[in-house]
């Protein structure tokens, strides 16, 4: 619900709101890489966790309180008119607030136009303009910069830093279950995967539909209640983990202090100490998009260094593959991670729907798909791995890309062919796209997990995880530019032209379709040579 709740009640333009999602996701996969190398030296991965988790419930929480809202007002011939929505929906009206009186209006690139007054208008009384065209009327957003947005920003810091302990520590500790060359890891990780998106799928169902059918502050709030369970869950099935995720050195953890304080409880205290200045940057998302692709270039840099200069044999070319295909896999990403923002905005202003459907939905398809064929496909690998027919980590990567790719082709394809007078797509290419995306995300993310946990050396398994999601990260960079790119003038948070809004979007998917395709491509030509240099691991 993120970037349609930044434009529908913060008013932010879909350009920005896809910048401050783009800016927060980058954070939410850069913080693993610190959350990996703390659990690696001091915690383990099972404290880490659970630190993670406690700033995760605090963020959603605080996600409920949505403050007042941006305001939007329009100025006509020298009278200035409050302007209110109703709904969040696709049904959503715009209103002009005439003293007493509520007029219904529609404003397009020709003007704003006084609409037939719905139902709960009551408009009798106004002189409000049937027509005013383009040019003489002004837009004017006031932002609420005293109580909602400091909230807001309050709250995605709270879940950076949740997600930096919480998230390459958490497939850390399944990759503990597995022996080394254990032929079950990739199933397992695809089987810990589908459990991810089975509450995925929960509770963008439950979540959507309070959201928008009852507020915003309902669908967050219920969020933070599923956190919370999340949390406890962990809690107690931790004996069901046989110690595995423990501190490298149980002993000089408990027994260590920091100017007299225990060093577990300085993590927590640094855990939240750290919100702040995650605060101060999450609100400078331009800053964000400028410095990041550079850190991160300086990190992975660092990363193929210590690869170089201090490993040798088996252990240097797997580890260098492992980096070879996490760049690799920042393409597949800045596709993928579309759905929350461009695909998002796509579904609320050029899919058509039915009227039970909301836009929220959309982002069940993908969870709800995983669940069906996360399985199926975990088994087969198994069964091809048993013939000597499994596909390598390689080839699975670039089958990624082309079903990524694939997916944007089809939705272009879509738009140029198959909207209705409106400019609205079916539903069912949307859900195609995504079914395309997911078989590419199956073939590609869990086995990424497993690779990270197979391919890199045991000292420094954690950091490795983190880098896998810095990856995403400098991702989460590409794909905010690749987003703002298909954005188009809202008011109020109401699109103003659906024709250009439908030929912007089929324009950049066309692009970045034909991208994901060729480079796909290209890495299943190159894969022998990348399976060569996997020394013997499958």
């Amino acid at each position: 619900m993120l970037t349609l709740y930044l434009i529908q009640h913060f008013l932010f333009g879909p350009e920005e709101a896809q910048g401050i999602y783009a800016a927060y996701a980058a954070l939410v996969y850069l913080m693993p890489v610190i959350g990996g190398l703390i659990a690696d030296k001091y915690l383990g991965s099972r404290k880490a966790v659970i630190i993670g988790a406690v700033l995760l419930v605090l963020g959603h929480f605080t996600m409920a309180f949505e403050g007042s809202g941006g305001k939007e007002r329009i100025t006509i011939g020298g009278e200035t008119y409050a302007i209110e929505v109703d709904g969040r929906n696709q049904d959503r009206k715009l209103f002009i607030v005439d003293g007493t009186e509520r007029v219904q209006i529609v404003i397009s690139p020709e003007g704003v136009t006084r609409a037939q007054p719905a139902a709960t208008a009551t408009a009798g009384g106004s002189d409000f303009p049937a027509f005013t065209p383009t040019g003489s009327f002004s837009l004017e957003t006031t932002r609420d910069l005293q109580v909602g947005e400091p909230l807001l920003f309050l709250a995605l810091s709270l879940i950076i830093v949740g997600v930096g302990f919480l998230k390459a520590n958490i497939s850390t500790v399944v990759g503990a279950l597995y022996d080394e060359n254990d032929p079950r890891r990739d199933g397992g990780f695809t089987i810990f995967y589908v459990g991810i998106n089975l509450g995925s799928f929960l509770a963008t169902i439950a979540c959507s539909y309070l959201g928008f059918t009852y507020g915003w502050a309902y669908g967050f709030g219920l969020a933070g209640i599923g956190m919370l369970l999340g949390l406890l869950t962990f809690i107690v099935g931790q004996p069901w983990l046989e110690g595995r995720g423990a501190p490298p050195n149980p002993v000089a953890l408990k027994s260590a202090k920091i100017l007299g304080v225990p060093l577990e409880a300085v993590f927590w205290i640094l855990g939240l100490v750290a919100v702040f200045p995650t605060w101060l940057l999450i609100q400078r998302h331009e800053l964000i998009e400028m410095v990041l692709p550079w850190a991160a270039g300086v990190i992975f840099a660092l990363v193929v260094g210590y690869t170089v200069l201090k490993l040798k044999g088996a252990e240097r070319s797997r580890m260098l593959v492992a980096q070879v295909l996490i760049f690799f896999s920042v393409l597949f990403w800045a596709l993928f991670e579309q759905a929350g923002s461009s695909l998002s905005v796509f579904a609320d202003q050029s899919t058509e729907m039915p009227s039970w459907f909301n836009v929220g939905y959309t982002q069940s398809f993908n969870p709800g798909i995983i669940i069906v064929l996360g399985p199926l496909m975990a088994a087969l690998w198994v069964w091809l791995g048993r013939r000597n027919m499994e596909p390598s980590t390689p080839v699975k990567f670039s089958f990624g890309l082309v079903f990524v790719g694939a997916g944007f082709l089809l939705l272009a394809w879509a738009a140029l062919n198959a909207a209705n007078a409106d400019f609205r797509v079916p539903l069912m290419f949307l859900f195609l796209t995504y079914l395309l995306h997911t078989i590419g995300e199956l073939c590609l993310s869990p086995v990424g997990l497993s690779m990270i946990t197979k391919l890199s050396v045991e000292r420094v398994v954690g950091m490795m995880m983190g880098v896998w999601f810095l990856s995403s990260s400098v991702a989460h960079i590409v794909a905010g530019i690749i987003a703002k790119a298909t954005a188009t003038k809202t008011v109020a948070g109401v699109v103003t032209d659906p024709g250009l809004a439908l030929q912007t979007f089929s324009s950049i998917f066309s692009t970045i379709g034909w991208v994901g395709v060729g480079v796909g491509i290209f890495l299943f030509v190159v894969s022998p040579i990348l399976k060569k240099g996997m020394a013997g691991v499958h």
